[in-house]
Protein backbone atom coordinates (compact mmCIF):
# COMPACT_ATOMS: atom_id res chain seq x y z
CA UNK A 1 0.00 0.00 0.00
CA UNK A 2 2.54 2.16 0.87
CA UNK A 3 4.76 1.58 -2.16
CA UNK A 4 1.63 2.45 -4.07
CA UNK A 5 0.76 5.71 -2.60
CA UNK A 6 4.85 6.53 -3.20
CA UNK A 7 4.42 5.71 -6.71
CA UNK A 8 1.17 8.05 -6.93
CA UNK A 9 2.89 10.85 -5.65
CA UNK A 10 6.28 9.67 -7.74
CA UNK A 11 3.58 10.24 -11.14
CA UNK A 12 1.87 13.25 -9.94
CA UNK A 13 5.40 15.13 -9.37
CA UNK A 14 6.55 14.34 -12.79
CA UNK A 15 3.39 15.24 -14.53
CA UNK A 16 3.16 18.11 -12.71
CA UNK A 17 6.73 18.54 -13.71
CA UNK A 18 5.82 17.99 -17.26
CA UNK A 19 2.95 20.13 -17.01
CA UNK A 20 5.14 23.15 -16.34
CA UNK A 21 7.89 22.66 -18.53
CA UNK A 22 5.82 21.54 -21.84
CA UNK A 23 2.44 22.33 -21.16
CA UNK A 24 1.30 21.13 -24.86
CA UNK A 25 1.14 18.02 -26.07
CA UNK A 26 -0.19 17.09 -29.89
CA UNK A 27 -3.57 16.50 -30.57
CA UNK A 28 -5.25 12.95 -29.43
CA UNK A 29 -7.77 12.86 -32.27
CA UNK A 30 -5.00 13.89 -35.40
CA UNK A 31 -1.89 12.72 -34.09
CA UNK A 32 -0.43 16.11 -34.20
CA UNK A 33 -0.67 16.29 -38.52
CA UNK A 34 -3.60 19.39 -37.71
CA UNK A 35 -5.81 17.38 -40.27
CA UNK A 36 -7.96 14.71 -40.42
CA UNK A 37 -9.32 12.73 -43.33
CA UNK A 38 -13.53 12.14 -43.80
CA UNK A 39 -15.25 10.36 -45.94
CA UNK A 40 -11.96 10.41 -48.07
CA UNK A 41 -11.37 14.01 -47.86
CA UNK A 42 -8.79 15.54 -45.73
CA UNK A 43 -10.20 18.58 -43.51
CA UNK A 44 -8.46 20.80 -40.67
CA UNK A 45 -8.95 18.79 -37.17
CA UNK A 46 -12.27 20.30 -35.36
CA UNK A 47 -10.30 19.79 -31.55
CA UNK A 48 -7.12 21.33 -32.40
CA UNK A 49 -8.57 23.67 -35.01
CA UNK A 50 -5.26 22.44 -37.39
CA UNK A 51 -2.94 23.59 -34.60
CA UNK A 52 -1.79 20.22 -34.03
CA UNK A 53 -1.37 20.86 -30.23
CA UNK A 54 -3.88 20.65 -27.05
CA UNK A 55 -3.49 21.65 -23.66
CA UNK A 56 -2.73 19.45 -21.35
CA UNK A 57 -5.44 18.07 -18.22
CA UNK A 58 -2.86 18.99 -15.79
CA UNK A 59 -2.24 22.65 -17.17
CA UNK A 60 -5.64 23.33 -17.90
CA UNK A 61 -7.08 22.44 -14.05
CA UNK A 62 -3.45 24.30 -12.79
CA UNK A 63 -4.53 27.40 -14.88
CA UNK A 64 -8.25 26.94 -13.60
CA UNK A 65 -7.38 26.72 -10.05
CA UNK A 66 -5.16 29.75 -10.69
CA UNK A 67 -7.47 31.90 -12.08
CA UNK A 68 -10.06 31.06 -9.31
CA UNK A 69 -7.45 32.21 -6.87
CA UNK A 70 -6.51 35.30 -8.28
CA UNK A 71 -10.49 36.32 -8.58
CA UNK A 72 -11.02 35.53 -5.00
CA UNK A 73 -8.28 37.20 -3.85
CA UNK A 74 -8.82 40.58 -4.63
Amino acid sequence: MLIAMAAAVLWLGGYAVLCAVRPFAPCRRCGGLGEIEHRDKTRMCPRCLGKKLRLRVGRRAHNAWRRTHQAGAR
